[in-house]
């Protein structure tokens, strides 16, 4: 079963890579950079989710 934390990470993190590469397209460096932040942040909330899904199958 998937968590809310693993879904709202992946969500984060296209979201990240489509502002990234509009930012790209564009030439907008601060809407890239917000993009790769984006997607760090989502990979993070991704890898939360992950643990506490082992965590609670462990249980």
């Amino acid at each position: 079963m998937v968590n809310k934390d693993q879904v709202a990470g992946v969500a984060k993190q296209v979201k990240g890579s489509v502002k990234q590469a509009a930012g790209k397209a564009t030439g907008d460096r601060q809407t890239q950079a917000e993009g790769t932040a984006d997607k760090a942040t989502g990979k993070v909330q991704k890898a939360y989710g992950d643990v506490k899904d082992k965590v609670k199958k462990s249980l």
